[in-house]
């Protein structure tokens, strides 16, 4: 089994910022991308940054330029650096994994417990 873990949530104002980790932990052999997911209160879950295993990143048209998504291979952990953050980012936020647990079995996607983001205006 495969577990991943955010850290980093909070409370902070406009304009702040916060950083997001998330580790996997458990039967990990190898994780192809990582993501970060967010969802507000009575809004569906929608995709914030992704990263593949060799480095290139996608972000939602409401992140760029203000969050920067990094991951360490080698510690199977993913960033979420958040900066200028506003109300409107607030939200839980998912961290998400395509993980391998061995050279033979298939890629299974998991999920995170998620983490509580709530910017004050």
């Amino acid at each position: 089994q495969v577990q991943l873990v955010e850290s980093g949530g909070g409370l902070v104002q406009t304009g702040e910022s916060l950083r997001l980790s998330c580790a996997a932990s458990g039967r990990v052999f190898s994780i192809d991308a990582m993501a970060w997911y967010l969802q507000a209160p009575g809004k569906q879950r929608e995709l914030v940054a992704r990263i593949v295993s060799g480095g290139s990143t996608n972000y939602a048209d409401s992140v760029k330029g203000r969050f920067t998504i990094s991951r360490d291979n080698a510690k199977n952990m993913v960033y979420l650096q958040m900066n200028s953050l506003k109300p409107e980012d607030t939200a839980v936020y998912y961290c998400n994994a395509d993980v391998s647990s061995s050279s033979w079995s298939r890629v299974r996607n998991y999920w995170g417990q998620g983490t509580q983001v709530t910017v004050s205006s």
